[in-house]
């Protein structure tokens, strides 16, 4: 089971951490392979590390492509959780007998 985070850090946030000094979003988006502008909607929160990202940025990182799609849930049910939502009566299941 994850950890709940407060108020975590969109993956591509993180992501710019990974920028040698210097880099630029096209030498980047040159090294991992994507356009510009897909990795500047990342990088700027407007889009989310799918998993064909998460694999190039944890080859490109050293890291693991579980990490970045873990980050990405965590920041999505955040979100999620910020807005109103009705209230939901749990479920009155019976347990099955076999």
């Amino acid at each position: 089971m994850m950890a709940r985070m407060h108020d975590p850090a969109h993956p591509g946030e993180v992501l710019r951490e990974f920028f040698p000094e210097g880099m630029t979003v096209v030498e980047a988006a040159r090294q991992l392979q994507v356009s510009r502008v897909q990795l500047s909607r990342l990088l700027n929160g407007r889009a989310a590390m799918t998993a064909e990202m998460a694999l190039r940025v944890a080859d490109w990182t050293g890291t693991t492509p579980e990490s970045w799609m873990e980050n990405q849930i965590l920041w999505d049910l955040w979100q999620a959780a910020q807005q109103p939502r009705p209230k939901i009566e749990r479920a009155k299941t019976e347990p099955v007998v076999t």
